[in-house]
């Protein structure tokens, strides 16, 4: 089974507040909004709802739901993917207090959220994480990230939550696909693969 980080990244790394300026304004970030250039290229949102469409089902952190639900809740068109898959498709919520207003098909991820959440994979095709960053720091940290769908965009935000920093785990990772959209964002796929240096011994000429 597959569990899976989607994200926008910009090309310095950050994750944080792609969709609006008000999006995520925790440790004073005040640079959110930069993927909305990018939407007015098709490929990106066919990119997006190719992800989704591999989904069965999603785990978030407890912000990124409280997020996500008041955007896509009320959208009822059975012909927009991401909609159609957030609102039917199984929830997990990581979080120690519970929901406020549970959401079709959303289950609280309790306890110990690290061995439930490994439990969970044995029986789920791909579980997929959007958002969420600390979730992602933790569940990578864990080992327990299997791919990375990168949509990499064209823009410098210059600070803000980052996919990988100097603390992350060192992780190897295996390319499985590149495409380069027509407005210049890249969406990338990569696979977890074994981490390790080379001995390349002593050179007294490089």
């Amino acid at each position: 089974m597959t569990l899976s980080v989607n994200v926008y990244l910009s090309l310095d790394g950050v994750m944080q507040g792609p969709g609006a300026a008000d999006e995520d304004r925790s440790g004073g970030f005040d640079r959110g909004g930069w993927l909305a250039p990018q939407l007015e290229d098709r490929e990106v949102s066919r990119t997006i709802g190719s992800w989704v469409r591999r989904a069965d089902s999603f785990l978030m952190g407890r912000n990124t739901y409280d997020l996500m639900q008041p955007f896509w809740e009320p959208v009822t068109d059975p012909g927009d993917d991401v909609a159609f898959a957030l609102n039917h498709l199984p929830k997990y919520v990581v979080t120690s207090t519970g929901v406020d207003s549970p959401w079709h098909n959303t289950r609280v991820v309790s306890g110990d959220p690290l061995a439930a959440i490994a439990a969970l994979k044995e029986h789920r095709g791909d579980m997929q994480v959007h958002g969420s960053h600390r979730l992602v720091q933790a569940l990578h940290s864990a080992g327990l990230v299997d791919e990375y769908r990168l949509l990499l965009l064209p823009v410098v935000v210059g600070t803000g939550k980052r996919l990988f920093s100097e603390v992350s785990a060192p992780v190897g990772l295996q390319l499985l696909s590149v495409e380069t959209l027509p407005a210049g964002a890249l969406s990338l796929r990569f696979r977890r693969a074994p981490y390790g240096t080379a001995d390349i011994g002593r050179r007294e000429d490089y």
